[in-house]
């Protein structure tokens, strides 16, 4: 039998939130999901509130992943800690609130989930990814494991979907909110993607209002950012995966406008 796992980008702000609300639940019925995680850190721009953890859940999410803006929103500390469909990234230090790692019931098969930061450019004091995803996937894990790389650099992503290759079913990156046109499966059987791409405003600067990060650019003080104006895009991908093997046969770049 052959599962479908979805993973979607980043969620940007509340134009982000309602196209998901819009569009994941029908996609989810069309293409036969089984499993879908929702990367969310993006969902108040910067962070995340309880309320949207919520809205994401009721939209359709199974998991929600999260990254750099963990914690951007005090609040959501204490959902970290009692929530186990709630992912930070598992190799941020002992003390942080919250998991990296769960373990979930979908029908006959079980599926693992984990969370991870990158270093190269983004978290200098996060642990180091590639040992800390050795240490976790050390002892037994489901049949089928999915990660998600929350990282800046695309050499970073390469290198631990080759590190992994054959020990998850699937690994995709996400953070820099432009999907990337290399879905594959790796040699060892994992399926992979650079990056999803993210989920809100398709006419801005990775979701944001162009002028505001133009005069970034030019040196200036861009305020607050507030999302782009227009249509949104839904993107992610589709990793389809054999029970018998528990690695994955094909990739599906998504992109719902």
């Amino acid at each position: 039998m052959i599962y479908h796992m979805l993973a979607v980008g980043d969620v940007v702000g509340e134009p982000g939130l309602v196209h998901l609300e819009k569009c994941l639940r029908p996609f989810k019925r069309l293409k036969d999901i089984h499993f879908t995680v929702v990367n969310g850190e993006n969902a108040a721009m910067a962070g995340i509130t309880p309320d949207q953890v919520d809205r994401i859940y009721a939209a359709g999410a199974d998991v929600v992943t999260l990254g750099n803006h963990t914690f951007a929103k005090a609040q959501i500390a204490g959902r970290l800690e009692e929530d186990p469909y709630l992912l930070r990234p598992a190799n941020y230090t002992g003390r942080a609130p919250g998991r990296g790692w769960g373990v979930y019931d979908c029908g006959r098969v079980q599926i693992g989930v984990l969370s991870l930061i990158g270093r190269c450019g983004l978290e200098s004091n996060a642990d180091n990814p590639f040992t800390a995803a050795a240490r976790i996937l050390k002892g037994d894990k489901p049949l089928f494991t999915l990660a998600d790389f929350h990282a800046e650099a695309t050499s970073e992503k390469l290198a631990m979907g080759y590190h992994l290759d054959g020990q998850v079913s699937a690994l995709w990156g996400t953070h820099t909110h432009v999907p990337t046109a290399d879905a594959r499966v790796l040699p060892g059987g994992t399926g992979y993607i650079t990056d999803l791409g993210m989920t809100g405003p398709a006419e801005g600067v990775l979701g944001i209002r162009p002028a505001q990060s133009i005069e970034l650019f030019l040196g200036g003080l861009p305020g607050r950012y507030q999302p782009a104006e227009g249509p949104c895009a839904l993107q992610g991908a589709i990793f389809s995966l054999n029970s018998a093997t528990g690695l994955c046969t094909g990739v599906e770049p998504v992109d719902l406008r």
